[in-house]
């Protein structure tokens, strides 16, 4: 009988057991796992701008799926070989961020930014390829950090990215995150033009992905105590008022009647689920582009280039420019001058049922 009775030491190791794995799948919940995905859509989606710019291809980097795993998990469902970039956070934000990439996909981006078609297939990357792809992937998740900055409202710096080539299960996916560290594993689909339709993955520990939240979350209750603010003490401002006006009544001059404008009622389309989540972004700013027109050239015409030098685009010169946000088109213009500036006139902006079909098609 006595043998079949635990001690109080072995009942107390059981609900330490216990409460260990209850942490591990408590690591983050869904709403966490929603706010990172939708911070790194918007993050990726800036990256990809960037991408597009570099290639002169249109890029989307769209539809996160975050998961919680370990990097000995991920290696086991991976296909050799990738090109993996890390960074640190060393300001703003702690831990740090694995990008990683097929290297077939690489390959591809990399004959692009060497002014070929993107047309080859490779499985190996050359020391320049290397370079040029390590490059891309730099800009990337650069351009993705100063996004983070602008929604934390806050400075974020990362180390010098550290590029490296995986190609065997059995090396180290990672230099600063042990293999049986728990990651947030956020996979994104990647597109280039017609040339690629593949996958590209965001890898970061919890400790980064709990920093990540924390900031956003501390940003969202700042800016509602300034709202607060200013809802609860409004008077101040409005005497400022009065007292100028008062000061400067002119009785030759009409008096204009001012009435408060009226609009019409918002509609809440997003699910209810998601309200919170949504107002966290509402003040993040977005990338907003007129595409006049685009041409390819090789590394040699451009190194042709000089002053008086004629680039002839794809677009007639009465055709509407593309209006693209974050690297969507969302309307189209025509081009104007204003007070010696550039500016673009909106002429049509694209219905619903086209950005959903545009969206579909990507």
């Amino acid at each position: 009988m006595n043998n079949d009775i635990l001690s109080q030491k072995e009942i107390d190791a059981l609900l330490s057991s216990n409460d260990e794995a209850l942490k591990v799948s408590d690591d983050l919940d869904d709403e966490d796992k929603d706010l990172l995905g939708e911070i790194g859509n918007i993050c990726m989606g800036s990256a990809a701008t960037a991408l597009s710019k570099l290639i002169n291809q249109k890029v989307s980097i769209t539809t996160p799926k975050v998961k919680v795993t370990t990097l000995d998990e991920l290696k086991k469902t991976f296909e050799v070989p990738n090109i993996s970039i890390e960074v640190r956070f060393i300001k703003g934000l702690g831990g740090a961020n694995l990008l990683v990439l097929k290297v077939p996909d690489a390959g591809i981006i990399a004959d692009l930014m060497m002014g070929q078609k993107g047309d080859r297939k490779v499985m190996e990357l050359s020391e320049i390829e290397m370079s040029a792809v390590s490059e891309a992937m730099n800009q990337m998740i650069g351009t993705a950090a100063t996004s983070m900055a602008s929604m934390f409202k806050r400075e974020v710096n990362i180390s010098p990215p550290n590029a490296f080539l995986w190609d065997n299960k059995a090396q180290r996916l990672s230099n600063v995150i042990e293999e049986g560290e728990k990651v947030v594993h956020v996979a994104f689909k990647l597109k280039v033009g017609s040339l690629v339709d593949s996958e590209i993955m965001q890898l970061f520990p919890i400790e980064t992905a709990q920093s990540i939240i924390d900031a956003m979350n501390q940003n969202y209750r700042g800016s509602q105590n300034e709202n607060e603010a200013a809802a609860e003490d409004p008077a101040p401002a409005n005497d400022g008022i009065k007292e100028k006006t008062d000061e400067k009544e002119d009785p030759q001059k009409d008096e204009v009647l001012v009435d408060k404008a009226q609009f019409m009622p918002l509609h809440d389309c997003s699910p209810k689920g998601n309200e919170r989540n949504i107002d966290l972004i509402l003040d993040v700013p977005i990338e907003i582009s007129a595409i006049l027109g685009r041409t390819t050239k090789t590394i040699k015409e451009i190194l042709d280039l000089n002053n008086g030098s004629l680039i002839k685009l794809d677009k007639l010169v009465e055709e509407p420019v593309d209006i693209l946000v974050n690297g969507k088109m969302v309307a189209q213009g025509e081009v104007v001058v204003v007070n010696e500036n550039f500016g673009v006139r909106i002429t049509n902006i694209v219905s619903n049922a086209e950005r959903v079909k545009g969206l579909k098609d990507k």
